[in-house]
Formats: C-alpha cells, sequence, structure tokens
C-alpha cells in the first residue's frame, strides 16, 4: 500500500524519455509496475505510459498519427527543483547512484592544454537589456539522434523551469568548430544587427526576425522580452559572425548536428545566479559523452570593467548535520554511518566526523536544490523511504476542529437534501460564455479570475456564479423526470486587490427549480428553510428581507435582491427566457444564489 506520495512543488516537469533507451542504460529490464515502484522510492512519479502515436492521437485524433512512432515513451515526474533530473543522462545517474550500482561522478573543470582558453569578452551596452553571461566548452564529445534529442530537450526544459521562460536566462549551444574566438557579447540596435537565424534559408535584420517570429508557436512567447529595448543583445565571434540573438533565436551558422564534435555553450542572463546553476547543469549532464568523462573545459568571461571570471564553476561545497536531527526530524533512531550511507545514495558524498556526532556532507554542483539542512534530511527521508518510517502516535494530545466554514457547508447540505433538492458538484473552471454572454453580462464587469493558457475552451476562467455549472447540469439531464431541483454549496473564485493572490474564494450556495412552471414560490420557500436554519429572522433591522431587483439574468419584474446581516448576500428569481434557451433548456426555471459567508 502506499501511503505518502513525494512532492515539492506544486508545478512538477514531465521527463519523456524512450522505454527501451531508459532499460539500455540502467543496465536491466524493468517491468511497468516495478519501474513504477523504482521511481516512488525515489521520490518520482511515473505518471503516464504512453507512445508518440497516443499521444498524437489524443491531440490531434486518429487520423493525423497515421505513421507516428510505437515506440514506448516513460513520463515520469519530476520534483520542480531537481533540475538534475529532467533528462534521461540525469535520471539514470540518479537512479544508479541511488540503487548503488555505480559511485556519482566526480564533475571537474580543465583547462585547455594548449592555453587557448575560449574568451567572452561583455560591453557595457547589455547593462540595460541583458548584464550577464557564463560560457563553457564540451570538447571531443559524441552525439548520437537520440543523445542530441536529450541536449535540446533539456535545454527547453530549463527554459521552461528555472530560466522562468527565457526571462532569467536563455542558453546557446554553438558548433566550436564553424567559429572563431574571443566572442563579443553586446547589445546593437535592432536594425543594425543582420543574420542568418536558425534553420532559415536567408539573412534577416533583428526586426524583421522578430516580426517572422511573431506567429511561431514557441517563439512568439520570448519576443516581449526584448521587444521594447532601445538595443538587442547579440553575441559575435572575432569574424563578426553572429552566434546568437538572446534570448530569441541562435544564428543558423553555428547549428549543432550529429556530427558536432565541439560545443560552444553560453547563458546570458539577468540573474546570474541561475546562469551558473543552469551552466553547471546542462554540462554536467552532457560530460558524459565527452571523450575525458565528466570534465568540462572551461571559458573566461570578462566584464567590460575588467573583471575576469572563469566558468563553468562546478563547485563542491561541504556541510555538516547532527545525525541526531536527521533522526529527530524524520523520526528514525539510524547510526551516523548507516545515515552516511542514505545521503551518499542520493549524490550527497557523506562520511561521518568527530566520534559519530556530525556528518559532513559534499554537495555537488548538481544539486543547486540543497541550500538548508532540511533539504539534507528530507533527501535522508527519501532513501530511507517514506514507507518504512513507523507511524507513532504524537505525545502531545490535541482535539481537531472542524474548519467551521466547511462545518457550516456541511449542515446545510444535508437539510437541502432533506428539503427534496439533489446535490451537484460543478467544475470550478468555465468558459467566459458560460458566467457572462449567457447570462447576459459584459465579461469585463464579472471580476473573473482568467487563466492566462487555457488548454481547452470550456476551462477559460474561473466561475464568478454557480448558476452556469447548474443550468449545464440540467440540459445534461433532461431526459430525467420532472420536477428537477438541484444545489450546490462550494466555491466561486472573484479577483480582489486587497488580497495577496489578487483573488479571492468566496462560499455559495446556489439553488434550481425546473419544471413545466417557474415554481418561484418552492425556490422562495427553500430560502426562508434556509435562514430558518441559519436562525435569522425575517426583520428589516436584525433579520434578512427581500427587495425587488433588476439582474439580466432574471425575468424583469421577477427578481429580487436578499439582504441579510445588513448587506446584500444575493439574489433570487425566475430566470430570463434567453438564459434559458442560451443554455439549451425548454422550461421555465427559478434560482437562487447566495453568499454564506456572512452567516458564520
Amino acid at each position: 500500500m502506499r501511503n505518502v506520495t513525494v512532492a515539492q512543488a506544486s508545478d512538477m516537469p514531465t521527463v519523456s524519455v524512450k522505454r527501451e533507451l531508459l532499460f539500455q542504460a540502467l543496465g536491466r529490464r524493468y517491468t511497468d509496475e516495478e519501474f513504477d515502484e523504482l521511481c516512488f522510492d525515489f521520490g518520482l512519479e511515473l505518471d503516464e505510459i504512453t507512445s508518440e502515436k497516443d499521444i498524437i492521437s489524443k491531440e490531434q485524433g486518429d487520423g493525423k498519427a497515421e505513421g507516428a512512432s510505437d515506440i514506448i515513451i516513460y513520463k515520469i515526474d519530476v520534483p520542480a527543483n531537481r533540475y538534475d533530473l529532467l533528462c534521461l543522462e540525469g535520471l539514470v545517474r540518479g537512479l544508479q547512484v541511488f540503487k548503488e550500482r555505480i559511485k556519482a561522478p566526480r564533475y571537474k573543470r580543465i583547462m585547455p592544454a594548449n592555453g587557448g582558453v575560449q574568451r567572452l569578452i561583455i560591453t557595457e551596452e547589455t547593462a540595460q537589456v541583458r548584464p550577464h553571461a557564463v560560457a563553457a566548452v564540451l570538447r571531443n564529445i559524441t552525439f548520437s539522434k537520440d543523445r542530441y534529442d536529450s541536449f535540446i530537450d533539456l535545454q527547453e526544459k530549463l527554459h521552461q523551469n528555472i530560466c522562468r521562460k527565457r526571462a532569467l536566462v536563455a542558453i546557446g549551444t554553438h558548433d566550436l568548430d564553424t567559429i572563431s574566438g574571443p566572442f563579443t557579447y553586446t547589445a546593437r540596435p535592432p536594425s543594425e544587427i543582420r543574420f542568418k537565424p536558425l534553420n532559415q534559408s536567408k539573412e534577416y535584420t533583428a526586426s524583421e526576425i522578430m516580426d517572422l517570429y511573431r506567429t511561431d508557436s514557441q517563439l512568439k512567447h520570448y519576443l516581449h522580452i526584448i521587444e521594447n529595448k532601445p538595443l538587442y543583445p547579440v553575441i559575435y565571434d572575432s569574424n563578426g559572425v553572429v552566434l546568437s540573438m538572446p534570448p530569441i533565436i541562435n544564428g543558423n551558422h553555428t547549428k549543432i548536428s550529429l556530427n558536432t564534435r565541439n560545443v560552444f555553450v553560453e547563458c546570458t542572463a539577468t540573474d546570474i545566479t541561475k546562469a551558473k546553476i543552469v551552466l553547471d547543469i546542462l554540462v554536467t549532464m552532457f560530460s558524459e559523452y565527452c571523450e575525458k568523462q565528466f570534465t568540462v573545459e572551461a571559458a573566461e568571461v570578462t566584464y567590460h570593467n575588467g573583471k575576469t571570471c572563469i566558468y563553468p564553476e562546478l563547485a563542491y561545497r561541504r556541510e555538516k548535520v547532527k545525525p541526531d536531527l536527521i533522526n529527530k526530524k524524520i523520526g528514525i533512531s539510524e547510526t551516523p554511518s548507516s545515515l552516511a550511507k542514505l545521503l551518499t545514495r542520493m549524490c550527497l558524498k557523506s562520511h561521518v566526523t568527530g566520534n559519530g556526532n556530525n556528518i559532513e556532507i559534499e554537495i555537488p554542483p548538481t544539486r543547486a536544490d540543497i541550500i538548508h539542512a532540511c533539504d539534507i534530511i528530507e533527501d535522508a527521508a527519501i532513501a530511507y523511504g517514506y514507507n518504512n518510517i513507523q507511524m507513532t502516535i504524537p505525545k502531545t494530545y490535541t482535539i481537531a476542529n472542524q474548519f467551521p466554514l466547511n462545518k457550516l457547508t456541511e449542515l446545510l447540505r444535508q437539510d437541502l437534501a432533506a428539503a427534496g433538492f439533489t446535490e451537484a458538484l460543478t467544475f470550478a473552471l468555465c468558459s467566459q460564455e458560460d458566467i457572462a454572454d449567457k447570462l447576459g453580462v459584459d465579461i469585463s464587469s464579472t471580476k473573473a479570475v482568467h487563466i492566462a493558457n487555457p488548454k481547452t475552451a470550456e476551462f477559460q476562467v474561473a466561475r464568478t456564479s454557480l448558476l452556469p455549472g447548474l443550468l449545464k447540469t440540467i440540459a445534461a439531464n433532461r431526459k430525467m423526470p420532472l420536477p428537477l431541483k438541484l444545489f450546490e454549496i462550494s466555491d466561486i473564485v472573484v479577483k480582489d486587490s486587497t488580497k495577496d493572490v489578487g483573488a479571492r474564494n468566496q462560499r455559495n450556495l446556489c439553488a434550481i427549480y425546473y419544471n413545466k412552471n417557474p415554481g418561484f414560490e418552492v425556490i422562495h420557500g427553500l430560502l426562508d428553510r434556509v435562514m430558518q436554519l441559519l436562525a435569522v429572522p425575517p426583520s428589516k433591522e436584525s433579520g434578512y428581507l427581500i427587495k425587488a431587483a433588476e439582474d439580466s439574468a432574471f425575468f424583469p419584474g421577477r427578481c429580487a435582491e436578499i439582504f441579510a446581516k445588513g448587506q446584500s448576500i444575493g439574489k433570487l428569481g425566475v430566470l430570463h427566457p434567453d438564459v434559458i434557451t442560451k443554455f439549451e433548456l425548454t422550461m421555465p426555471c427559478s434560482a437562487l444564489e447566495i453568499n454564506i459567508e456572512p452567516f458564520l
């Protein structure tokens, strides 16, 4: 039985790896269940077992999937802070060390034998757009089609994740044998930059390139980063060849192919710390394929003020943690040496020091996520196995209380069901039409929270009313015998500038009566029953009252606003025929929607 899943971030990147390549690299075969178990033990999750064909047919229909590959792909969810597991190479390395089949590799920065270190010079113009850059060389590397795909895919994963869609860092990788250093990273007016972008057959100016990619499904998302700047960043070699115009596109001249032997890696950035991490991850992952495994050739970066830095840093650092602290925090009682062994299995080489009262841990350059002792303790817990931790009864007795709002919701649910209404649970997201056009209001007046990149038209905004969900439920159940009496008590979401996230949830109660006659008296009776349950008498001062009101969703002259506790809490009435037809219904309908939070 699984009683725990390890999650360190809400938005977990998914790594897709070909099953055959994975098993080949791991040196053994697994059944799908065994591999799922292995992922779980390592704090990952095997999200899906699929193939290119399945993915295309799911997204675009079976017709489009003709001729697509049947190769089985594992989609693995990786915690968002584990940049070292975002590609097949890092994943296999992590798993092999975890299973104690190999020791964690030692990454080394080396200076070129002939002393001709590659140099990148940063000019002061870059300060206005992207002030930082780091660089390195992968020397004598051997690519295959799969390695090359993995190399490109890792860059994409990093761009989406730590690079914050290239806003903080943008990675450029170039065939070093097609260019000659030293390289210059500068910024120029767009009209002065001319080059042939990646996979294009002719030269464009920077302004033309921006227009060219305005419709590109992938690159259009990055144009805004530099679009309105007076100068655009650009990297030249000593002969004036353009390597790239970060963060948009590389030049076609330096394009990497399967025959590339030497790769020049540059990362331009607005955040130098992130840039160092990205460079470290990229070169450590693929240095495995260099002639001298796990070595990276250094590059020198010179700022306009004369300051010089050597990259990649590939810095190892040491941390000390007391074994007692690890045991106490996890709730286990392991010896210091076995704790050190557990950490070593997580690529954190550890040994016991000072009569066993300290563990010294070496943090490799691949583990930028280790910031504090608690990160080390978490890794020890993963290696120990969450399911192996004995459950114990806490030493302190505390009595839990239900959250008041949920308690009120539960009580109301019981009584609404007793009043003959059926509960429905509908989606918290809906289309813009549902909460605006169909109810006869403008979307801008709804205070709706919009989703930036909705995957479907059905889920564009968070609902600002429970009514559309219930009307859609009735439309889907038109064949059921009349009358239909439905209710829902759930959260709606509205924009609220006073909240730190810019929006707030509000618990609403909505009920609908659908029959051959509108049944306003049924809904009005339900309101009286709800108020009776909440011990709110019908009175102007201290209780509740209803006043005639106008609302585009309701029939003129058949709508009332409900006031209680001195404030407006919602409306009830007979729905407008236009609203009913827009939700594909044919009978009259009356509804009630109120906010129940004031009654807590």
